[in-house]
């Protein structure tokens, strides 16, 4: 296995691993406009960015702050944001293979989206996408309710030990399972025998927990803060790599349990790109991090920059899929 590799501010840009499936019917609409736009203009007055999920999400606030600051300091002239949602990101995936040579679109991405081209079997893959830098990592936090008998992971994990079946998990989506079962896998528990609810989104997440529904809960920290600093849940670990300053939380490697997996997310644009207009894109990103705009949004939301770039990102990329492949055959998928 490669070495874990150092995480800086480069501004190169590179290939990398990416994927090709035939375009979907699920956005089609979309995907013509988007088509037609990039043609024969420049990224600094044209620029598509897709997110590959619906209004409101994760991806679709990446690719909105990134419009704002784009917007607001003149790096584009005409920026639009198209959401086309469906299949964890592959059908997104899937559209921009087709656009090959065409340097006006970036796609919004991260761990989830590597982790739906394993999870679902899918055609999409991350072979044939041209990729622009790794910009931020956010974390997972363990939950449980403000009531509850677990005070620290060791009890959760203690009780969970003995009846892995009898302590209910909950989660936002795919992601918040992976880092269950790293936990499981930790903490010497087979992970197809512990019992998860999926749930639609952290809110519904958090609503599990409240009604009792289920006892312990992963999910991004922004999704959580609220409910932490209101007393209404106890929050156990940051699923972290080191601690977090300004988050007065432990992480999971300090209370002897080596789960770090993160929530990355990334750009990449299509296939095909000359070496100019890779850099090209890759300098438009490098100069959209470096706006107070996206430094706000940094703050807003809790996002840890890590900016990853790249023969960096060619081997970062190399191990998540390896890990996340290991962790679904783990869950039996």
């Amino acid at each position: 296995m490669t070495e874990t590799p150092k995480r800086g501010a480069r501004r190169t840009a590179l290939r990398i691993i990416g994927g090709t499936i035939a375009a979907a019917a699920v956005g089609v609409a979309a995907f013509g406009s988007i088509s037609s736009a990039a043609v024969g203009s420049d990224i600094h007055s044209s620029l598509t960015i897709i997110a590959p999920a619906a209004a409101g999400g994760g991806w679709d606030t990446v690719a909105r702050e990134m419009q704002q600051a784009q917007r607001a300091n003149g790096l584009s002239a005409n920026v639009q944001v198209v959401n086309m949602p469906g299949a964890g990101g592959t059908i997104a995936l899937g559209n921009l293979s087709t656009l090959a040579g065409q340097a006006n679109t970036m796609l919004v991405g991260g761990t989830g989206l590597l982790a739906a081209t394993i999870q679902y079997g899918s055609d999409a893959t991350l072979d044939d996408v041209t990729p622009l830098a790794v910009v931020f990592e956010e974390y997972d936090v363990i939950v449980v309710p403000a009531d509850s008998p677990y005070e620290t992971l060791d009890d959760l994990v203690e009780a969970w030990r003995a009846d892995p079946k009898s302590i209910p998990w909950t989660g936002g989506g795919s992601f918040d399972q992976l880092v269950v079962t790293d936990l499981a896998l930790a903490a010497g528990i087979e992970p197809t025998q512990t019992t998860y609810i999926s749930s639609d989104g952290g809110g519904e997440a958090v609503a599990a927990l409240l009604n009792g529904t289920a006892q312990a809960a992963t999910g991004g920290y922004p999704d959580n803060i609220d409910q932490i600093e209101s007393g209404r849940l106890r929050a156990l670990a940051i699923v972290a790599e080191e601690p977090i300053a300004g988050i007065d939380i432990p992480t999971a490697r300090e209370q002897g349990y080596d789960i770090t997996l993160a929530n990355w997310r990334m750009l990449a644009a299509p296939d095909g790109l000359s070496e100019e207009e890779t850099t090209g894109l890759g300098d438009l990103v490098a100069d959209t991090l470096a706006t107070p705009e996206w430094a706000a949004a940094v703050d807003r939301y809790h996002w840890t920059e890590q900016v990853i770039t790249g023969e960096e990102l060619d081997d970062f990329l190399v191990e998540e899929r390896d890990r996340i492949a290991r962790l679904y055959e783990e869950m039996g998928q």
